[in-house]
């Protein structure tokens, strides 16, 4: 079991690419970077947590994807082809009221 140790926003153009099937990958944008380590204390490592909260090494990750890596794109170049568009999971709209 890891434990969180920090976590700090990722800034704009960090994507993680996953592998879906032979030759298909799928690149989500990375929300946050994590500093993670065993419960032990010891194997300490950073790791992106992407917008659809999948992150290497999780037990809850969508079945049948593989990490491949972390990849930066300057915002002005675009997103990767393989880019999955963000949603915003876990959103509510406020409920406005008359005055």
């Amino acid at each position: 079991m890891r434990r969180i140790i920090e976590i700090v926003p990722a800034r704009p153009g960090w994507y993680a690419r996953w592998r879906l099937a032979a030759g298909t990958t799928r690149c989500y944008p990375v929300s946050l970077w994590a500093l993670v380590e065993e419960s032990d204390g010891t194997g300490r490592e950073v790791v992106g947590v992407d917008c659809v909260g999948q992150w290497p090494g999780a037990e809850d990750n969508e079945a049948g994807v593989e990490f491949v890596r972390y990849l930066f794109h300057t915002p002005d170049a675009g997103h990767p082809e393989d880019a999955e568009p963000p949603t915003p999971t876990g959103l509510r709209r406020q409920p406005t009221t008359a005055a």
